[in-house]
């Protein structure tokens, strides 16, 4: 079986200049001497990212695309900040350096530790033991709690995202992003978007979100059910901590033709816990005794998945999409959006 976290030769279109690299690290990164070899995790990360070998030890250089980019895209000094700031709360791996300087591989870019550790690129967990898979799930909860506790102004992230209306900008932005690339009629859509404007949360929250937090954005240890970093954190910000417990469970919900969930397969039958008992977890470990407007967030995460995937499908239909899936990725927005309507009128304020 390929290992989907093993690195291959640096893609044509995303090498950059290993010698001013090297350069530029000599005096900065400690033990560094020049030699390093250097390449690239498969993926569909929007910002390249490469495994750098040298004598002293390991690395992970992960930088902005060539290109022009759109102001708030991209934002890896985000990636940093958060990273950096969460040392010792809750496994990310250790931060070495970050570099604005453009002049030195043409964008941004940060160098950070290796950590080894397993990808479960699919949501049934079929890379692990069917016996393990209980705990690895619980433990994703469990770790995604701790983050939801963690004092984002005592760690010196009170200037990381607006405290208020999160719930409110994320539904005016995906619904925007939505009427940029519809391409067809979808009833689902047009019924979900004014549902979710009136049924607001009465109340509101505020901790660090990771933004896309699920089982192929973290490593697992290889030889226990514990995770040993938590990745990607391009979209984290200051936000409600239930719309990311609720986009983690979104797999209990999607189709069975869709590849993020179960794909039809039970959870007992997978070794997986029941949602329920995910539910508890967090709870217990974020110090909670509800999850109030619990199935208002999991509209919200359905709704904001099609949405992205019909982004997906635009491109596609236009040519510009970088997967030769996408047209069939993006098609799936129908179901989701079908799967959350459905939920919104079972449970209008569950």
């Amino acid at each position: 079986m390929n290992d989907p976290a093993a690195p291959v030769p640096v893609l044509a279109n995303h090498r950059f200049d290993e010698a001013g690299l090297a350069r530029y690290l000599r005096g900065r990164l400690p033990g560094f001497d020049g030699e390093m070899e250097v390449r690239q995790f498969q993926g569909g990360q929007s910002n390249p990212t490469y495994r750098i070998v040298t004598p002293a030890g390991n690395y992970v250089l992960r930088k902005k695309p060539a290109g022009k980019l759109l102001p708030s895209a991209h934002a890896i000094e985000r990636e940093f900040a958060v990273m950096r700031a969460l040392a010792g709360h809750v496994p990310v791996p250790r931060m070495h350096l970050f570099c604005d300087d453009e002049s030195v591989l043409g964008q941004a870019f940060y160098i950070m530790e290796l950590v080894d550790g397993r990808v479960m690129p699919d949501a049934r967990m079929l890379d692990a033991p069917q016996g393990e898979r209980r705990a690895l799930c619980l433990e994703l909860v469990t770790v995604l709690a701790r983050l939801h506790r963690v004092d984002y102004r005592a760690v010196g992230l009170g200037e990381f995202g607006r405290p208020e209306g999160y719930v409110a900008r994320q539904l005016a932005r995906w619904s925007k992003q939505y009427a940029a690339s519809r391409v067809e009629d979808n009833a689902d859509m047009d019924q979900l978007i004014p549902w979710l404007e009136e049924n607001l949360p009465a109340t509101e929250e505020t901790s660090i979100v990771h933004g896309d937090y699920r089982s192929y954005n973290v490593l697992f240890a290889r030889q226990e059910p514990r995770i040993a970093a938590v990745l990607d954190w391009e979209l984290a910000t200051i936000g409600h901590p239930l719309a990311d417990l609720a986009y983690c469970c979104l797999p209990y919900y999607l189709p069975p033709e869709d590849v993020r969930g179960f794909q039809g397969e039970s959870p007992q039958a997978l070794g997986i816990p029941p949602e329920e008992e995910l539910m508890a977890a967090y709870c217990r470990e974020a110090g909670r005794s509800e999850l109030p407007d619990w199935r208002y967030f999991l509209v919200f995460s359905l709704f904001r998945s099609s949405a992205i995937r019909a982004g997906v499908f635009k491109r596609a239909l236009d040519g510009t999409a970088a997967n030769a899936q996408a047209l069939e990725a993006g098609q799936r927005y129908r179901g989701s959006a079908a799967c959350a309507w459905r939920l919104a009128q079972t449970s209008p304020r569950g």
